[in-house]
């Protein structure tokens, strides 16, 4: 307000975050009807709605029209939505997804957790963001505890040209001492699973990060029988990691056992405290999220965070660069979560990648999304469609299914709710959007196997395969989710970080 800006938007990496990031809006500002939460579960705008699903005149101010024009436009003073939505609506050549552009002019960016934007697509992004402050009046916010090094000053060619008093956390060095509530230690040699195991049941309150969905199954399995054994990961639906975390929170404050194991998911903003952390091989910049959930409230002196390499789950392809670049950088620097360290890991990565992996999409023969835009710049015959199909922030191609997940067995809440839609002739898109707190992301061919088995149904005969259900839960486990692994698919998911 006091710059004459005129809406926020919020982009967060993580689309499991994202509904309690907009609650922490609506409760800090007492206010329901300015906040818009943009998903990205089921893409609402697509250019044409699910067919056979009930018109706005059907719902009145709840109709998917409106909720369309909203997620297509973004006109709300305050608008929450992913990194995906936001880039790939910047690269994109389709009406529906441009439509909100104009309204980035003039508003104030916040880019949470800067540092995770894809490599293969970080010159085009760090573009857009420069284009957006330069010529439409918006302003930018690279928000993290682990600045990437993208300014001219840090040696990053072509980087961000930003001085040092545009800093809006003042002082980071006495900052981070004041704040430093974690002691970091290293192991040398890769280590199995039962190492993990034994040292969980010496420690009653310990949370250990893995890389994949897959290998905090197995961890989780190793020590299922101990007291307060927990598992989290995007295997399980919003709904049910919702009321784990909850669980997890009463009984730390309760100082019960909590031995949890997890996917990076955990990193991604969730307030919890253990006093000791382990964290799979990963770039630094994971480390100090991992970091982040030990001795979070600083009841101890300093909390004890353990970084190891597994002897028997290597780290997914999409992590072996930042694992790479950590590694130096560990050997180096004594503190490896300190400015120092953090600076060099960045340009490390950058270094080892160099420039080309940074621009590293191909367009129609060439490599490079802005050597593409230059090459046809005077002539103004940009490819819009090429771009658009390449520019993807993520390669693997999950797909969403819907699971009536219930929290007991008195819980009828999706039973309810599946009643509901299948009793009408054209579900409504209110109640489909319900779905989302039910919705399990999963590799495209264990989808397609599991429809062509039969387990898999449509939520309603009038949405077809866009929105397909489980009938009941044979094939979702209570502690770990849904277990994906019958059709095969146990190669790609070990490849799926969270």
């Amino acid at each position: 307000k006091l710059h004459s800006l005129r809406r926020v938007v919020y982009v967060i990496p993580y689309t499991s975050i994202i509904e309690q990031t907009a609650e922490v809006f609506r409760a800090a500002l007492a206010t329901t009807d300015d906040i818009l939460e943009h998903h990205a579960t089921f893409d609402w705008d697509r250019g044409a709605s699910p067919r056979g699903v009930a018109a706005a005149d059907d719902e009145g101010r709840s109709g998917l029209n409106k909720l369309r024009r909203a997620a297509e436009n973004w006109d709300a003073p305050i608008v929450v939505t992913t990194a995906v939505q936001f880039f790939e609506s910047l690269f994109s050549n389709r009406t529906s997804r441009c439509r909100k552009l104009h309204n980035l002019a003039g508003a104030v960016i916040i880019l949470d957790e800067a540092q995770t934007l894809p490599l293969p697509l970080l010159r085009p992004c760090m573009a857009a963001i420069d284009e957006l402050c330069r010529n439409y009046g918006a302003s930018i916010v690279l928000c993290t505890a682990t600045q990437p090094a993208l300014l001219k000053r840090d040696e990053f060619n072509g980087g961000f040209d930003i001085p040092e008093d545009r800093e809006l956390a003042p002082h980071p060095r006495a900052l981070y001492t004041a704040l430093k509530r974690v002691t970091v230690e290293t192991l040398a040699e890769p280590i199995a699973d039962d190492v993990i195991a034994d040292r969980y049941s010496e420690q009653p309150q310990m949370l250990c990060i893995v890389n994949s969905r897959a290998h905090a199954r197995a961890l989780f399995d190793a020590i299922a029988h101990m007291p307060g054994a927990t598992h989290l990961s995007t295997l399980m639906c919003p709904r049910h990691r919702r009321a784990v975390i909850h669980s997890i929170r009463t009984r730390l404050a309760a100082n019960e056992p909590v031995r949890l194991v997890a996917t990076s998911l955990i990193e991604a903003g969730v307030d919890v405290d253990f006093p000791e952390v382990w964290r799979a091989a990963a770039g630094i910049d994971a480390i100090a999220q991992a970091a982040g959930r030990c001795n979070r409230e600083g009841r101890l002196a300093s909390g004890k965070v353990v970084v190891f390499s597994s002897a028997e789950s290597k780290p997914p392809r999409a992590l072996e660069a930042f694992w790479q670049a950590a590694r130096p950088v560990i050997r180096a620097h004594e503190d490896i979560l300190g400015l120092d360290a953090v600076k060099a890991y960045f340009q490390e990565l950058y270094w080892q990648k160099g420039d080309d992996a940074l621009d590293a999409k191909e367009i129609d023969g060439r490599t490079g999304i802005l050597v593409a835009i230059r090459e046809r710049a005077d002539a103004h015959a940009f490819p819009f469609r090429s771009i658009a199909e390449v520019f993807h922030l993520i390669d693997e191609v999950m797909e969403p299914v819907i699971v009536p997940w219930r929290s007991n067995p008195d819980d009828l809440e999706a039973t309810n709710l599946f009643r509901a839609i299948r009793a009408m002739d054209r579900p409504r898109a209110t109640d489909l959007r319900r779905l989302q707190q039910y919705a399990v992301s999963i590799p495209g061919r264990a989808r397609r196997a599991w429809l062509e088995k039969g387990v898999l149904r449509p939520v309603h005969p009038a949405v077809g395969d866009e929105m397909l259900c489980f009938e009941d839960l044979s094939y979702y486990r209570s502690p770990t989710g849904l277990d994906i692994h019958e059709f095969g698919s146990r190669s790609a998911e070990s490849n799926i970080i969270d």
